[in-house]
This record gives C-alpha cells, structure tokens and sequence, in this order.
C-alpha cells in the first residue's frame, strides 16, 4: 500500500481556546501515539490532512509522521468532525508496525445486477458497504469486490459471502448481512375520507355527477 508523508509541529498549548484558534489557522490538532511512543499533541496543515486522507486508501493509508526529527508510521483513527461543514476537527494517529497486523474498515463494492431485479423486478437494499478485517497495514485492500448477478429475490449476501483474500481476516460476524434484494414495496392505495355527522354515523355525499344527473332530469 502506498505510504504518505505528514508534517506535524508539537502543541505548545492544549485546550479548546487553543484548538479553535489552530483551526481558524487552518491546522488540525491531533494525538500520536503507540506502543513505543508516549502520546503526544501536534497539530498538522488541513490541506495537507486532506490530500494523505484522499488517495485510494483513504483512511487506510499508511502515513509517515513527521515531528521535528522524529518519524512514526501510523494510520489516522477516530477522525472527528464538525457536523455542519464536515470538516476535520480532530484525529488520532495510532503507530503501526508493518509485520503487525492491524483493524481496519474496508470498502466493499457490488458487482452486477441481480437476477432477481433483471428478471423478477426486485429492488437492492443495501445494509453496509463496508466491513472489518484485520490484516498487515501494506496487505490491507483498497476495497473488496464481491459479485451479486446470482441473486434472487429475498437471497441476502452476507460477509461470510465474501471472496478469500490472501493475508486478509474478516473479524465482522459472518452472519452479518450485507446487501440482500427485495420485493418492492406495493403503492398505497388513496384513503377515502369519511364524513360523520352528530351522532357518529356516516353522511353520504352528493357527487357531482349524481347532481349533474338530476337536474338533467329536472329539466
């Protein structure tokens, strides 16, 4: 897997009038550590969060820290943001060891068109596009295929449906359903409103056209 370098700089200053203050300057405050390293605060460009955060591994990419003349490998974990702008809040970067195998959350992307909507007029419902596994931070996939032409309606794909990988553990329960194709759902009828009158009894109302009838005949 491709390796993206991050320069960081060590918080002088912790708290939130700090950290607001480092992202008004555009910087990201954000926690290292490890199991080799004692945790410590630094701050990094956005910009530059933003581009190691967006390749093809995204947040699986494996990103060389730079702090001053230190270099730790890490991956970014528990990335918060604002809920409003979606922007980078906070994150951490957890050390990593490439002959250690480490958790992550993989992409899966369906392949084809099940039968049971070509022929059968079904409907895919998606249950989730992802999936944990635990593998060596360079064998981790970028995402993971897994073909779905052969399903019928009400057949669910599950992860244990998942194709092998080698260096790859799925840790997610192999139950777990993931996608499964589905009868759609019947248009609702109109409701007919109903009037009552004082005593709760139903009041027939005169149609237009049962009023057009009658004064036709009237005539």
């Amino acid at each position: 897997m491709q390796q993206e370098t991050l320069r960081a700089e060590q918080r002088v200053t912790q708290g939130t009038r700090a950290s607001k203050r480092l992202r008004r300057e555009g910087r990201v405050p954000g926690v290292v550590y490890g199991v080799d390293i004692e945790p410590l605060a630094v701050h990094v460009s956005n910009r530059d969060l933003y581009t190691v955060l967006n390749t093809d591994a995204g947040r699986n990419a494996i990103i060389e820290v730079n702090i001053g003349d230190t270099q730790v490998l890490t991956v970014a974990r528990e990335i918060q943001r604002d809920p409003v702008r979606g922007d980078i809040t906070h994150l951490d970067f957890i050390q990593v060891k490439m002959d250690t195998e480490i958790d992550a959350e993989v992409a899966i992307e369906f392949v084809g068109i099940p039968r049971g909507v070509k022929d059968d007029g079904g409907v895919v419902e998606t249950l989730d596009a992802s999936v944990m596994i635990s593998a060596l931070p360079n064998a981790i996939p970028q995402s993971i295929e897994v073909a779905i032409e052969h399903l019928s309606i009400h057949d669910t794909l599950k992860v244990s449906d998942l194709p092998e990988i080698d260096g790859v553990e799925y840790t997610a329960d192999p139950d777990h359903p993931l996608l499964t194709v589905v009868v759609p759902a019947a248009e609702e009828e109109p409701v007919e409103e109903v009037l009552l009158d004082e005593e709760g009894m139903p009041i027939e109302v005169e149609s237009e056209e049962d009023g057009e009838s009658e004064s036709e005949d009237e005539g």
